[in-house]
């Protein structure tokens, strides 16, 4: 019997286990709430209150009485659909009062015919969460979730600022300013020093080629000559507002940079150092990462150094803590965290037969940074940068959600069981692949009666592997 076929056998008696249909009382002081813009429908046990479904406004009054009416009715939990972001008032004020709320995905529980109004909601949110039948969504720990906040607000200033930076390219293309395309980056310290001094009124191109850093690759000759433009007022008018946008986008980000050193202050404080110091980093640092030491505070609130893992930075490591938190036992095996993620492939099984095994639709922050990792390893001469390259042969999107779920697994075992990521180069991984294909070779000339025999002289002149074109000469 083949493996496939004690795979399929397994499956079969897994599906045919009997499974017992009783429902038992797992929360008896349950509430179910339907979230709304301007109004709660809130379902309480009928032995619990004359008026066992009420609603109540969305307005902060609101929000207290409808707290205050739970905790009198004796209810310890409570069910909530997550409805945009009209439920995060209400999760702070029962969470507050010292209710147990859990959040529910509305698609868990919508396929239901027959409920067509926000009352029948409510009442089916608290049946089903009486017999523990909903799974609440995952949410940090209040002060994770204030670090959190702060770095998605400063993601969000990072990509209007970008915004700002197309609008100088556009002004000073406009001019006839090529200064783009002597330099590489405009933001630099050459380029933004020649944009300062334009906005400030200097026309004469020798002066502004004066700017140039010694690091800069042009010479000051050609940057004299690519800023030989035609100042137009309305032009310069762009230019300098832009300039004036970029420039407030970059005090804003240093504000939440603030904001979240803070809250890492706050965190590490309470915990104890690891009794191992942190290593030198490995990565080189670039202009444009964080002035803020976001490696510390990681290693401190984790135990481990996820900027070992390749495509991974501090401000990824970092990012990533505040989108899944550091307790990983929210999770009992990385196929969870995966299937969280929506980046594990799933297996709809008729007939003893795989019909589906794409991912869910629907990506989350925590998953485009481990998509964004994915990528920045496929340009490391690692074992996970070879086997994105190797995956990326027959289809590199593919790629990107295979290696993308391979860096989950390795940051879930880190986080869980306190290891340290092990290196291993894209030579040994080529080498382990060699070795697993003539095993599979093996195998299948055995099923076939025949044996395979080695090549008395390994052949030469053959291309190099996928997984090492990048690094060879």
């Amino acid at each position: 019997m083949s493996q496939r076929d004690r795979k399929r056998n397994t499956r079969q008696r897994r599906s045919t286990r009997v499974q017992n249909d009783s429902l038992a009382v797992v929360n008896a002081n349950a509430a179910g709430i339907d979230i709304g813009a301007r109004e709660h429908w809130v379902a309480v046990a009928p032995d619990r209150c004359e008026e066992p479904v009420r609603s109540f406004s969305a307005l902060t009054p609101g929000l207290q009485e409808l707290a205050d009416w739970l905790v009198q009715c004796g209810v310890t939990t409570v069910a909530m659909e997550s409805t945009g972001v009209y439920w995060v008032p209400l999760y702070e004020v029962l969470e507050a009062r010292g209710l147990s709320v859990q959040l529910v995905n509305a698609r868990h529980a919508r396929h239901v015919p027959g409920r067509k109004s926000d009352v029948l909601d409510c009442q089916w949110l608290l049946k089903l969460h009486t017999f523990g039948l909903l799974r609440g969504s995952f949410r940090p720990t209040a002060q994770i979730v204030a670090l959190r906040s702060y770095l998605r607000q400063r993601d969000k200033l990072v990509e209007g600022a970008a915004v700002h930076v197309q609008h100088m390219h556009k002004a000073l293309t406009l001019m006839n300013v090529q200064l783009h395309t002597v330099i590489s980056d405009i933001t630099g310290q050459t380029g933004m020093s020649i944009i300062r001094a334009i906005v400030a009124g200097e026309r004469d191109a020798t002066k502004l080629a004066e700017f140039r850093h010694g690091r800069c690759h042009a010479s000051a000759e050609i940057i004299a000559m690519s800023l030989m433009g035609n100042f137009q007022p309305e032009h310069m008018l762009a230019l300098r507002q832009a300039l004036e946008l970029y420039d407030t986008h970059q005090r804003l980000i240093a504000e939440c940079d603030k904001a979240a050193r803070e809250v890492l202050e706050e965190l590490t404080s309470a915990l104890e150092p690891p009794q191992a110091p942190l290593g030198k980093s490995r990565k080189q640092r670039h202009r444009r990462d964080p002035a803020v030491d976001y490696r510390s505070p990681a290693y401190v609130l984790t135990g481990v150094d996820l900027t070992e893992i390749p495509g991974i930075s501090a401000y990824s490591a970092i990012s990533l803590i505040s989108e899944i938190g550091t307790d990983m036992t929210k999770w009992p095996s990385y196929k969870e965290f995966g299937s969280w993620l929506r980046i594990s492939p799933r297996a709809n099984i008729t007939g003893g037969r795989v019909t589906d095994n794409r991912t869910m639709p629907g990506v989350g922050r925590a998953a485009e940074l481990f998509r964004m990792a994915a990528v920045c390893a496929g340009k490391t001469p690692t074992a996970v940068g070879a086997f994105y390259r190797r995956k990326a042969v027959r289809d590199p999107g593919r790629a990107v959600v295979a290696t993308a779920y391979k860096i989950a697994r390795i940051t879930y075992s880190m986080l869980k069981h306190g290891t340290r990521f092990q290196l291993v180069d894209a030579a040994t991984y080529d080498q382990q692949q060699r070795l697993h294909a003539i095993k599979r070779l093996k195998r299948t000339a055995h099923s076939l009666g025949m044996q395979v025999i080695p090549a008395a002289k390994p052949p030469t002149g053959l291309p190099p592997s996928p997984s090492r074109q990048a690094f060879v000469s």
